[in-house]
């Protein structure tokens, strides 16, 4: 870094931000031939997240709003996933969805993710160099998939691809099936990282508070499921260049998930006979790196909202895999006590360290300019000696505690 330490800021890119168009918004982005179809369905659509309601909802897709409101809380860039519901969606795109009934559901829901990709184009164009948009893409036709990621390169998107899920009951191939192959060739091809959310691998959540509960201690472990079968698969293997991202899942799971393959690979691969050998020794004989190998060249971590206990950890998970996002505009967002959060994680992390987690790790996966977006970096990041600055008790306001985090901080009350 250059400058006197004082005046120096961090150029903060957000790995996790979340956009897309009001429902009527769609409309034009869809091929004529749907305009009637799309009509009676927005009619009858009644959207219940309160995220996309009221005075707020326009953060997904007011990009000026946007724009001023993201400078204000320290962040020059981001990477967007998908927040509204795209045309013909029973809910969010986000998550896992009910299966399709028919063919022509299929089509209907493939057209509206289209449309939301070409939005979402015009969304990005809107800032230059400052947005990199994840293109949503369909399991259920690779080959349009495919199609549809070399329009999105041609369009200058940048965040790669938005794996779904594959959670029982959709009947589709688990992603260790070779049926996924052009998939991961058309993403090594063309540099395309491929972004695992969190929230899309698990079973629909059921109706209960019960069901609620349970969807929410399990959500990430479906997720963390994309990292073996793509191990199992031998995708990493056939496509060295291939970069896998697990966004909104946290880190402190990662060296023990390391660890446990690392034992089994080892087993599977050994000499003794072992059981784990017999069933094994196929799949882990055809590769030559070990499952932390492997992550270590291919993996990443979208870390949302990281903890204090985890940044003590990222020599572990690997400092240079680890990127810090905010989640705007979602509720447990680090907005707008952005600067708190980075505050109560990172003082006293080395800052070049610092730099790779907040900003620099993810401009060399998706392709931003740190450069480019440092003048604005120095109008508005977090400046490196606030952020050497540790929090004390009741620095927070109560408020902020919709953020995780915070968890374990005391917070200020508006008495106080």
């Amino acid at each position: 870094m250059t400058g006197s330490l004082a005046d120096e800021r961090y150029v903060v890119i957000s790995a996790d931000g979340h956009c897309g168009a009001f429902m009527e918004g769609y409309k034009p982005y869809l091929a004529s031939q749907w305009h009637d179809e799309f009509d009676a369905w927005a009619a009858d659509y009644e959207v219940t997240y309160e995220d996309l309601k009221g005075r707020d909802g326009d953060r997904n897709w007011n990009s000026s709003r946007r724009a001023a409101e993201l400078e204000a809380d320290g962040q020059v860039a981001e990477v967007l996933f998908p927040n509204t519901i795209p045309p013909f969606f029973p809910k969010t795109s986000l998550t896992a969805q009910p299966p399709a009934v028919t063919a022509d559901d299929n089509a209907r829901r493939w057209a509206g993710l289209q449309a939301h990709n070409r939005w979402l184009a015009e969304f990005c164009a809107d800032l230059p160099g400052r947005r990199a948009g994840v293109i949503q893409i369909t399991l259920h036709d690779i080959e349009a998939s495919v199609a549809e990621m070399h329009w999105a390169k041609e369009q200058g998107l940048t965040g790669g691809i938005l794996l779904p899920g594959t959670p029982p009951g959709l009947g589709l191939p688990q992603l260790y099936d070779p049926y996924y192959e052009p998939l991961w060739q058309a993403a090594e091809e063309l540099e395309m990282p491929v972004n695992h959310h969190t929230g899309s691998a698990a079973p629909p959540m059921g109706p209960t508070a019960e069901d609620a509960v349970v969807f929410l201690l399990e959500v990430s472990w479906w997720a963390h499921r994309a990292l073996t079968h793509l191990l199992v698969g031998g995708v990493f293997e056939r496509h060295p260049n291939l970069q896998l991202v697990f966004t909104e899942q946290g880190s402190a799971w990662v060296p023990d998930e390391l660890a446990r393959l690392d034992y089994f690979w080892g087993r599977m691969g050994g000499a003794g006979g072992s059981q784990e050998q017999v069933w094994g020794r196929e799949v882990v004989g055809s590769m030559s790196l070990k499952p932390s190998e492997y992550w270590a060249r291919q993996c990443h971590l979208g870390a949302s909202f990281i903890r204090p206990d985890e940044v003590k950890m990222r020599h572990s998970v690997g400092v240079d895999r680890i990127m810090w996002g905010s989640d705007y505009p979602h509720k447990e967002s680090s907005f707008p006590f952005s600067l708190e959060a980075i505050r109560g994680s990172f003082a006293g992390v080395p800052h070049d360290e610092v730099q790779m987690m907040l900003g620099g790790n993810a401009a060399a996966l998706y392709g931003f300019d740190l450069e480019a977006l440092r003048p604005l970096a120095q109008q508005v990041g977090p400046r490196v000696s606030d952020v050497d600055q540790p929090l004390v008790p009741g620095e927070v306001p109560q408020e902020a505690d919709k953020c995780p985090a915070f968890i374990g901080y005391q917070f200020t009350t508006a008495a106080e």
